[in-house]
């Protein structure tokens, strides 16, 4: 089952993937997509794998270049976050840059087809209604039509609003 978690900031939508992918059958792997660019970043993704310690993951970094990952076997597959990639796709040195938004979608269906299930977390964009630059518009933009994409073919999608799930589509099983 492919499901599609987003949500806002601080809205739980890590911590509700991470209970749906734990009840999930192993191998688990967790797809880390925050490049770390300073010391607080660095801290966090501590903080976050020791969080996740207990629950059976084996966490690869990839910050870009999605479709390149080969997971060791099939399982299930956790990937966290979509924002992130795409601020990487579109930004970082290394990145898809103009083609951000294929080498994403190509990325996660690479994955789609070497796991049996993928809960892909991502982060509500469009709906603070804020002007922006040209580059955060690129951004929202970009990550908007990728989250429509995802929504339009994964069987389930769930908005955590406050910590609270509330399924958007599919039946979560």
């Amino acid at each position: 089952m492919r499901t599609l978690v987003i949500g806002g900031a601080a809205c739980g939508k890590s911590e509700y993937a991470e209970a749906l992918a734990v009840r999930k059958p192993v191998p688990r792997y967790y797809v880390a997509t925050m490049m770390p660019f300073d010391s607080e970043d660095v801290r966090r993704i501590e903080k976050h794998r020791a969080q996740r310690a207990e629950k059976g993951f084996h966490t690869m970094e990839r910050y870009t270049d999605l479709r390149g990952l080969l997971l060791p076997e099939r399982g299930t597959v956790l990937l966290e976050c979509l924002g992130n990639l795409t601020a990487n796709e579109l930004f970082a040195e290394n990145g898809a840059r103009e083609d951000a938004l294929g080498a994403v979608l190509r990325g996660v269906e690479a994955l789609e087809v070497q796991c049996g299930d993928l809960v892909v977390v991502t982060n509500d964009v469009h709906s603070d209604g804020g002007a922006y630059e040209a580059e955060t518009r690129r951004y929202i933009e970009t990550l908007g039509n990728i989250n429509r994409a995802l929504a339009a073919r994964f069987e389930c999608v769930v908005e955590l609003v406050c910590g609270i799930p509330l399924p958007v589509k599919g039946v979560l099983a």
